[in-house]
């Protein structure tokens, strides 16, 4: 009886800052539309989608499953063909598992960036894959930077990369490297590159053929209003998708590299839902208005003297990184230590700086306002006023 009285803690599971403003980088770009709520609750059992499915989940034509895998999605990111996955590391791994299995020959090696998530590490490392990094910078990636790191590949295994992996933006700092240059640099020495754009797809304008980038790959529950876990691969030429879609020989219309399927049920549903709304919000002119705003929060920030803005100033994106000295300071002497910070902005509601942190935080402005930013901002301010910080 005492076990199954244990089990209770289990049920419904109330989320206390769902109704703050939240400054998550990882969720302001995932918030769910009104359309994609409506969608999670109608599709939330299990493989809902697959009562429709003939065999193969991207040719489902109702609900418009093939229309948007086919057409929507390969257009909006700029390429030949595209595939809904199971999040963006998934469908990294895709690529280099594909690459490296079909590869001449074994014992090779992929070139990234400084910044690359430890999931683009743990991909190729999945993968069989050696890593070769770009130094880290003082401020932001070079295309020099990659330049040098496939030189130093081929003077230490003998051969160029299977691949080269650019972070855009990366999830550190927010900066946005020169796509352009690098993928040109890759490309002299014959090697694809594949863009993350985990912060970027679904928030920004991205085009895989004007960057000039082989495969894209975008998170769904970071960036495209959906809830998660889920991703979107894209790919140019139709020889790099008919290597990476290969079908399995034991079943003719699953893709080996999906193993089958990928997402079947409510992620891929509240991604189509929300959809409209993040093509709408990607158009540049959007886009430029979310730069705007996040420039002048950076501004009246650091207006104070208590902020530094780590990275490129002025910034081109809403994820940012801030030193705080003054709040580091407080810290040291409030009673609660590090987490005094978390405790104040709680009490103001609002959510995404990971308790503990006050000298260093990033934090994104995304889809905010004006109206929210200025709150923020104040609030940052008023707390150090509070404990006499300025």
């Amino acid at each position: 009886m005492a076990a199954n009285n244990n089990l209770q803690m289990f049920q419904f599971i109330k989320r206390d800052t769902r109704d703050f403003i939240n400054i998550d980088p990882l969720q302001t770009a995932g918030l769910l539309t009104d359309a994609a709520r409506d969608a999670l609750i109608e599709w939330g059992d299990g493989y809902s989608v697959c009562d429709y499915c003939n065999g193969a989940l991207d040719l489902v034509k109702k609900p418009p499953i093939q229309e948007f895998v086919y057409k929507a999605l390969p257009e909006f990111l700029g390429t030949d063909t595209a595939r809904v996955m199971n999040g963006a590391r998934e469908s990294k791994f895709a690529v280099m598992h594909s690459l490296a299995s079909t590869a001449a020959d074994k014992n090779n090696y992929v070139v990234m960036d400084a910044w690359a998530h430890y999931s683009s590490k743990v991909a190729a490392e999945r993968a069989g894959l050696e890593i070769v990094q770009t130094e880290k910078p003082e401020k932001e990636i070079m295309p020099e930077d990659f330049l040098k790191a496939i030189e130093t590949g081929i003077e230490k295994y003998g051969k160029k990369p299977l691949l080269t992996l650019l972070t855009y933006p990366d999830g550190s700092y927010g900066n946005l490297a020169d796509v352009k240059k690098i993928a040109a640099i890759s490309h002299e020495f014959d090697v694809p590159v594949l863009l993350n754009g985990a912060y970027a797809v679904g928030r920004m304008p991205v085009n895989a053929k004007e960057f000039g980038v082989d495969y894209i790959v975008g998170s769904g529950h970071k960036s495209m209003s959906a809830c998660g876990p889920v991703g979107v691969l894209g790919v140019v030429g139709d020889e790099a998708a008919e290597q990476l879609f290969r079908k399995s020989a034991y079943n003719k219309v699953k893709e080996v590299e999906l193993l089958g399927c990928t997402s079947r049920g409510a992620p891929i549903m509240t991604l189509m839902a929300s959809f409209p709304e993040v093509v709408e919000r990607t158009q540049p002119e959007n886009w430029e208005k979310e730069v705007h705003l996040a420039r002048g929060f950076i501004q009246k920030l650091e207006e104070t003297g208590k902020f530094k803005l780590f990275g490129q100033n002025p910034h081109n994106h809403d994820l940012m990184f801030f030193e705080a000295a003054g709040f580091f300071n407080i810290s040291e002497k409030a009673k609660r230590g590090r987490y005094f910070l978390y405790d104040e902005l709680k009490d103001k509601k609002i959510h995404g700086i990971k308790p503990g942190l006050t000298k260093n935080f990033k934090m994104s402005t995304y889809g905010l306002g004006q109206e929210k930013l200025d709150f923020i901002a104040d609030s940052f301010i008023d707390i150090l006023k509070k404990y006499d910080e300025i």
